[in-house]
């Protein structure tokens, strides 16, 4: 070998070092991925009866697009929180009734991604359905979006009672024709849920749990959906029929960030 051969072959053998040093680099001085405190766990192994709709992983919710910290649809909340809502199902079950969830625990990071879509008033996808009479520019004045969820505590969660047996959701078409969340119930989208009078997330007056417009069978699903939950520690919200937290939080001051995961949970053990 000459020696500029050899000179080449060092040069080569050096350079393709100091790449793989420069790749590595950024991955080694990333930071880690959170994980869920051990207080947190998936619902499903508390109360696996219990119906999972997860609609943040999905296209069809208010944004129109899988939302930021949604890896998977899975349920995550605080231990408390999901023996009480096992509770609660126990409860329903016995009347021929399913508790099904739409959100549990919320990422701050998908918080902000609400809020960077509420500021854009020029995506409108989807307010036909989830907001047919507001004007976006007062999501944030009307109390819609806000930059902190209680939902990020860990221990408020959305939700619905499903009559059993529970016939099938059909999936979401992304691009369909979307109909008001208010509508009658056999004119909006099939949700599989008990008629509350709207749809989920409906941005509309006709969502307070107390609105004397709903007829009384929408009364009835909705008294007792809230009274279900009181007798097991949850707290409605007077604006969202779908809404409650558990009382006590273990986590009242704290916005958590790490992801809707079964990771974020893993290891967590049950009891």
């Amino acid at each position: 070998m000459t020696r500029l051969g050899s000179a080449v072959r060092v040069l080569t053998a050096a350079a393709a070092a100091l790449l793989c040093v420069t790749t590595a680099a950024p991955a080694a001085g990333a930071a880690p991925e959170p994980k869920a405190p051990r207080e947190f766990v998936a619902l499903r192994t508390v109360a696996p009866t219990i119906i999972q709709e997860m609609r943040y992983t999905t296209e069809h919710n208010f944004v129109g697009e899988p939302v930021d910290g949604y890896r998977q649809p899975v349920c995550i909340l605080t231990r408390p929180a999901a023996e009480a809502l096992r509770r609660a199902q126990s409860r329903l079950l016995r009347q021929g009734y399913s508790l099904k969830v739409y959100d549990c625990y919320r990422p701050q990071r998908a918080v902000d991604h609400f809020v960077r879509w509420a500021k854009d008033l020029q995506d409108e996808e989807m307010k036909q359905e989830f907001y047919p009479k507001v004007d976006k520019s007062r999501l944030f004045a009307d109390g819609y979006i806000a930059e902190k969820s209680g939902h990020s505590r860990g221990s408020t969660v959305d939700l619905t009672i499903v009559k059993l047996p529970a016939a099938p959701t059909r999936p979401y078409v992304p691009g369909e024709a979307l109909v008001p969340c208010y509508a009658p119930q056999e004119d909006r989208f099939p949700d599989n849920s008990v008629d509350m009078g709207t749809g989920y997330d409906c941005f509309d007056t006709l969502s307070h749990t107390d609105d004397a417009r709903v007829t009384p069978e929408q009364r009835a699903n909705r008294d007792l959906l809230r009274g279900t939950l009181a007798a097991v520690g949850f707290v409605n919200l007077p604006e969202e029929w779908w809404h409650f937290t558990y009382k006590p939080e273990p986590f009242p001051g704290t916005y958590f960030d790490f992801p809707v995961a079964v990771r974020s949970v893993a290891g967590h053990r049950v009891g």
